[in-house]
């Protein structure tokens, strides 16, 4: 009962979806008429609002880290795995959304500050470091994802490297749409309209 009550807290948090509220509140309309649809960060800069997609990629970390924290407090350290599932599969499948949420990059972001710190660090250097030089938000959320699962290996973690690694993999598969457009060489840069 512990774990599917950390879990279902995880997914409540997980599935608020920021992007959107944010948008609305701020009489942009509805984000998923604009650029590619997504309620993430690199869809609300796509309104023409800097702060707005900051203040979004902000409280999808928010979320996916207070899910642990708050689950890890209420119900103790093993309950930590579950709520972590929980609040990347809200971020994902919200079923406020019909289930249609977004790709989770920031929200994984998120989950691992509390979790593993130093694979936090080296998600943001990725994800930063990536978006910097190519300038494709797809690609370098994916890359940081997948360095998650690779730093707790390295780092001894041996425990959360299955976790981390189907987190990874669920956050690739959000962007199978990206990697589609990547490989025909129409993903756009930050900064172009969404094609």
């Amino acid at each position: 009962m512990l774990t599917l009550a950390a879990f279902l807290l995880g997914y409540a948090l997980g599935s608020i979806p920021f992007g959107l509220i944010v948008t609305r509140l701020a009489g942009k309309g509805d984000i998923r008429d604009i650029g590619s649809g997504n309620i993430g960060a690199t869809n609300v800069l796509r309104t023409g609002s800097k702060k707005l997609a900051a203040l979004t990629l902000l409280l999808d970390a928010a979320k996916g880290a207070l899910a642990v924290i708050a689950a890890a407090w209420a119900f103790g350290l093993p309950a930590i795995p579950y709520a972590a599932t929980g609040a990347l599969l809200g971020h994902l499948y919200p079923v406020w959304l019909r289930f249609r949420g977004g790709k989770g990059v920031a929200t994984l972001l998120g989950i691992l500050i509390p979790l593993l710190p130093f694979a936090a660090l080296v998600y943001a250097l990725v994800w930063l470091g990536l978006l910097l030089v190519a300038r494709i938000s797809s690609l370098a959320g994916m890359i940081a994802a997948a360095s998650a699962p690779l730093t707790a290996y390295l780092v001894g973690r041996i425990d959360l490297f299955p976790m981390l690694l189907g987190f990874a993999l669920l956050v690739i598969w959000k962007h199978r749409a990206n990697i589609a457009r990547l490989r025909s060489g129409t993903e756009p840069r930050v900064g172009q309209k969404a094609v």
